[in-house]
């Protein structure tokens, strides 16, 4: 014989959920000021340690970029300088060339008055030949033996006989017609040059006729100096100065001719006597 059971659970009273409710949150909100009053000196001094350290930073940044921009200053005051004097040395080869064909025209008024196989004008070509060949000694050290060569076969040809005066002067003409040419070209060439007492064989990189730097075949990098009155061939000691050359015969290797190079440069030896 079984019997049926009903079974319904009892809801729990409203007022004792509130009640317990209530006595919860009172105990949370009893105990928060207390964390909060025991925690704020700890916040406190964390950001107060915190804005020193920022400030710090922020003074020690403020010095160096002070620092950062008195050298920038003085860099572009150098930088500027250099660029005075390049364009100073420029000017001056240019009006030496400039100079030396006034006088070429010149000798060429006098050799039509006088006549195209006329003595009287080998005296004065010799003299501008002799100007000429004094004009490549005090520029860069570029070819001295090839540019000096044509020079002397005029005045040779003339002292021989071999050509007239009208001549020899339209030959120095055309050689200085390359003068000017080299002048305004920057490119990579091979010469012979004197390297700690030895003759070798180097590429170098001319930059008109005011700047050369050179390669040696085991990639050393240098450049050419001018110390009492003398050119030299020196080799670059420091890493960044042998990568600005390094950059420099790549770039004209990739016919790029024109362009911002930071280049060494050493301004009281590059002057040419004026």
């Amino acid at each position: 014989m079984s019997a049926k059971i009903n079974y319904k659970p009892s809801k729990p009273k409203r007022g004792s959920f509130v009640a317990k409710s209530s006595l919860i949150l009172g105990c949370v909100v009893a105990t928060f000021p207390l964390m909060a009053q025991n925690s704020q000196p700890e916040n406190s001094d964390q950001i107060i340690n915190n804005l020193i350290q920022l400030r710090g930073q922020v003074e020690d940044l403020q010095s160096e970029l002070q620092i950062l921009k008195a050298e920038h200053t003085q860099s572009m005051s150098y930088l500027n300088t250099r660029k005075t004097e390049l364009s100073a040395n420029i000017d001056r080869q240019q009006l030496q060339i400039k100079q030396a064909q006034a006088q070429v025209v010149e000798l060429q008024e006098k050799v039509k008055t006088l006549g195209l196989d006329s003595e009287q004008m080998m005296g004065d070509v010799m003299n501008m030949a002799a100007n000429i060949k004094q004009g490549i000694t005090t520029g860069i050290p570029f070819k001295y033996n090839e540019r000096n060569s044509v020079i002397d076969d005029i005045t040779r040809d003339l002292e021989g006989r071999k050509i007239t005066s009208q001549h020899a002067i339209n030959r120095l003409w055309a050689f200085l017609e390359d003068e000017m040419r080299l002048a305004r070209e920057n490119a990579i060439y091979s010469q012979t040059i004197e390297l700690n007492g030895e003759q070798i064989l180097v590429d170098v990189a001319k930059l008109g006729t005011v700047l050369m730097y050179f390669k040696t075949r085991d990639d050393r990098y240098g450049h050419v100096i001018r110390n009492n009155n003398r050119w030299q061939f020196n080799l670059l000691d420091q890493e960044q100065d042998k990568q600005a050359v390094a950059q420099l015969f790549d770039s004209l290797k990739k016919q790029i001719r024109q362009g911002y190079f930071t280049l060494p440069l050493n301004i009281s030896t590059t002057k040419s006597p004026s």
